[in-house]
């Protein structure tokens, strides 16, 4: 892919597939230049790629693992060395092992915590001090209505997920004088892969608008948040939900 110097530059993790793969598509609509992050499945991001391709528009791979500290940092130091910036950051890599508080382990905790809330730790931190030299920046986190309210079984991802509403809402008042937004984004139950194992007739019983979210509706409130027009919304939780509160 040719390098798109005269264009914003979004960085999007987990991009391979779901809710990634919708906030890549669309952000590349936008006319981002979209950096399509994905930590194993090549397969996956490629038909990312191709998406964004196939509608006129520029993207390209970028494989690290979030969980790997050094690995996040040289590969967003070699993304800053090729366009000179970084726009937009939407941390949106994420895993869930469910079970039981008493039957879990120390590695289902960690796995998730690791991925979930380390993950954004440590792309973050190499992306802000981006932003702080360009005194611009819009860092959109994907959490969860299970940080906000819990849900049993998710003792480990609950865990995660409020973690990172309680760094968003630090870390958009750290950065707030340097033209820098912080907010999240929690969805509540949509339709992609990491649901597809659970009961979703049951689960369509506890949505007040009786259906499961759309990847494409968290996509829209996603790119809504990077306008101009939102500038002004900073240290931000918005739930994606169905009235699920």
């Amino acid at each position: 892919m040719t390098e798109q110097s005269d264009k914003k530059i979004a960085l999007v993790t987990g991009a391979g597939r779901g809710i990634g793969r919708a906030i890549a598509v669309e952000l590349a609509k936008y006319g981002y230049h979209v950096i399509i992050n994905y930590r194993n499945n090549q397969t996956e991001a490629q038909k990312t790629l191709d998406s964004i391709i196939k509608q006129g528009q520029a993207a390209e791979l970028c494989m690290f693992d979030v969980v790997d500290h050094s690995a996040a940092n040289q590969s967003i130091g070699d993304i800053i060395n090729k366009h000179k910036r970084i726009d937009v950051l939407v941390n949106n890599a994420g895993i869930r092992d469910d079970m039981l508080m008493v039957w879990m382990q120390k590695e289902n905790w960690q796995n998730v915590i690791d991925t979930n809330l380390n993950g954004f730790f440590h792309v973050t931190t190499s992306v802000v001090k981006q932003m702080l030299l360009q005194r611009s920046g819009r860092i959109i986190n994907i959490t969860s209505t299970s940080g906000q309210i819990g849900m049993p079984g998710q003792v480990n991802y609950s865990a995660s997920k409020a973690g990172i509403i309680g760094a968003t809402m630090a870390l958009a008042k750290e950065v707030a004088k340097r033209g820098i937004t912080v907010n999240a984004i929690a969805p509540g139950f949509i339709e992609t892969d990491m649901i597809q194992e659970l009961d979703t007739e049951q689960i369509v019983k506890t949505i007040p608008m009786g259906r499961p979210g759309k990847a494409c509706e968290v996509a829209a409130l996603t790119a809504f948040l990077c306008l101009p027009e939102a500038g002004y919304i900073t240290g931000q939780v918005i739930g994606i939900n169905g009235g699920i509160c």
